[in-house]
């Protein structure tokens, strides 16, 4: 039997889910003016509910962004050899992230430092001031942003791109046999669960080591990694992929219920003590039954393309990486105003979102210098006449 997932269709069902992930990593930001931690800008009114809105999002949010990002390695391995991969994979992610450090991850450390009354100036001044030391996590080191801030990302994406690219290649080649046995095993029922396992070993074993920041998004780094690695996987094979949709309502229902009841605990401080000791095995379980779903369900339901997706595919790397910049910008104004919270959140949101979307058609999309600071591809010189935009051809 042929368990072999083909790798010449293009997968609409990831497309979509990366759309939706990326908008939920906007919305996410959007709701941190408003919780109890420390951010870079914090609104005068803070919610406990906020945050535990923003518990749900962290358990699966980033972990399915690598997984697709590991997905979609698996797809790209087949066009071509380690100089077009490595090549493809600098412009795409390194670029993009080299620009970001260097200029406007400096105004999101400036903001942050004026509303924490860390320095007092205008940004101009500011910038001799953002090499002083290594910016680590907010309220913490110095101010050089290494990791581009919300950037880190793709720091951490084309690490993995580095670091597993020749066991991916073998995986492909004479280790087809190691990769189709592993989907194999993973597609007999109730045996994809028992991935939180490992998800928990290197969890709990390797917390707190990121770079850049301590456990962004609520995961370490060599978790992301696990995500990204079993993405690759997972997509390798077509039999595993149909147990996932088999099963997608069972994971549905056990992950909401667990994660349900979790966050409920979690948030009454009353037993929130309690299970602070129990909160690394819990969102291990939990995770990989959202996965699973949101993966289930994707595939059994979102297997087409329409224009907008063809759109918003193209848009979400360059929307990804302008976000939190703008989010910033607006809400630096914004929390400064005697409103309810909930239209402050609403004029933030809905503002930022205009400026991104206004920024990345109009500037970003129909200028090929710019698409290539923001990791996209040239747009051909016919195409970008049709846009009113004479561009020379590259």
């Amino acid at each position: 039997m042929n368990t072999k997932s083909t790798d010449t269709q293009r997968r609409y069902d990831l497309d979509w889910l990366r759309v939706f992930a990326i908008l939920t990593v906007f919305f996410y930001h959007s709701s941190r003016f408003f919780n109890l931690e420390d951010w870079h800008i914090k609104s005068p009114m803070k919610y406990a509910s906020v945050g535990v809105l923003e518990g749900f999002a962290e358990t699966w949010m980033m972990p399915l962004i690598f997984l697709i990002s590991g997905a979609s390695i698996f797809y790209a391995m087949k066009k071509g050899g380690a100089g077009k991969f490595f090549k493809d994979k600098f412009l795409r992610l390194g670029v993009p992230l080299l620009v970001g450090v260097f200029t406007h991850a400096s105004l999101q450390v400036y903001l942050e430092r004026i509303s924490h009354h860390q320095f007092n100036g205008s940004y101009f001044q500011f910038l001799p001031h953002y090499f002083e030391g290594f910016y680590l996590d907010t309220g913490v080191g110095g101010n050089f942003a290494f990791a581009g801030m919300h950037l880190w990302y793709l720091l951490f994406l084309l690490i993995y791109c580095i670091l597993l690219y020749p066991l991916f290649r073998w995986l492909k080649g004479g280790g087809q046999r190691v990769l189709n046995g592993l989907g194999d095993i993973l597609a007999v029922p109730g045996v994809a669960y028992l991935l939180f396992l490992p998800t928990f070993l290197l969890f709990d074993n390797v917390e707190d080591t990121s770079v850049g920041q301590l456990d962004p998004g609520g995961w370490p780094m060599p978790v992301y990694m696990f995500f990204f690695f079993m993405g690759f996987v997972i997509v390798s094979s077509q039999r595993l992929q149909n147990q996932i949709q088999r099963m997608r309502w069972i994971s549905l229902g056990v992950g909401a219920l667990v994660l349900a009841g979790y966050l409920t605990l979690m948030a009454r401080p009353s037993t929130a003590a309690l299970f602070d000791e129990y909160n690394s095995p819990l969102m291990c379980i939990i995770v990989w039954f959202l996965l699973y779903a949101i993966l289930g369900f994707g595939m059994r339901h979102l297997n087409f393309s329409t224009p907008f997706l063809s759109y918003a595919n193209e848009a979400v790397l360059p929307f990804y990486i302008m976000h939190q910049t703008v989010l910033l910008c607006v809400g630096f104004f914004v929390v400064q105003w005697a409103i309810p919270a909930g239209l402050m959140w609403l004029i933030i949101a809905t503002t930022s979102f205009a400026i991104i979307m206004v920024l990345y058609e109009y500037l970003v999309r129909r200028h090929n210098t710019l698409r290539f600071l923001f990791g996209m591809k040239s747009m051909p010189k016919e195409i970008a006449v049709q846009l009113g935009e004479a561009l020379p051809a590259r």
